[in-house]
């Protein structure tokens, strides 16, 4: 193992910790959909899990296919920043759009077979819509940080860099998820119960907006 390897995969395991305390939107969307949905921890953790999955994979994916076709460097962030700006814009109409289905859901709630309906309805959405968006979402920093210069390496550095940041990604998400889950159990949120849904989509549409607006 020569000593530029190590330093990149201490790096890929920094960065990949660092890049996801400091993004809200890797967190927030799951821990407040698991507690306005009132969702088991396992399943709130189960959805960060999977959606971990999809955002890291989607960008290891196309790092791949770019090394291995020769593509420039430029292009593949150029990609990269395409589908951090939807993903973005995702998350601002999702959290948006859920917000106002909140206060709807909120006003109706003495008609209960249409709530009953409703919120079924929404159950089965909001894992799918929160899935797409971190497909979407990219890893910004793996492609031209770690992967390109591990390339240089070998094909087990590329791997091994690659599977390091996804590692320290899924771990930091899961483990920001528990404990901030765990964390709120002893709180009482009673006052503002009746409001969780339109809470929990303004947050996710505050955590969309700190990344097109903040760049975080």
């Amino acid at each position: 193992m020569t000593s530029d390897f190590q330093i990149l995969l201490y790096t890929a395991a920094s960065l990949g910790f660092i890049h996801t305390i400091f993004g809200p939107d890797h967190y927030l969307p799951f821990i407040m959909i698991g507690k306005a949905r009132n969702w088991s921890l396992q399943r709130t953790l189960w959805l960060t899990f999977l959606c971990g999955i999809g955002h890291v994979l989607s960008s290891v994916v196309i790092g791949l296919i770019g090394i291995a076709l020769g593509s420039e460097l430029e292009k593949l962030v150029h990609i990269e920043g395409v589908r951090g700006n939807m993903a973005a814009w995702g998350l601002i109409a999702f959290g948006l759009v859920y917000a106002i289905w909140g206060v709807k859901f909120w006003y109706q709630k003495h008609d209960h077979s249409h709530n009953h309906n409703r919120l079924s309805g929404e159950k089965m959405v909001t894992p799918w819509v929160l899935f797409v968006i971190f497909v979407l979402g990219p890893c910004e920093v793996l492609i031209p940080v770690l992967m390109y210069p591990a390339a240089n390496e070998s094909l087990g550095a590329l791997v091994s860099v690659s599977a390091v940041f996804g590692t320290t990604t899924l771990l930091t998400m899961m483990g920001t998820v528990l404990v901030s889950i765990i964390g709120l159990r002893f709180i009482s949120l009673k006052p503002i119960e009746r409001f969780s849904h339109s809470i929990a989509g303004m947050v996710i549409f505050l955590s969309g907006m700190a990344i097109q607006v903040l760049g975080l």
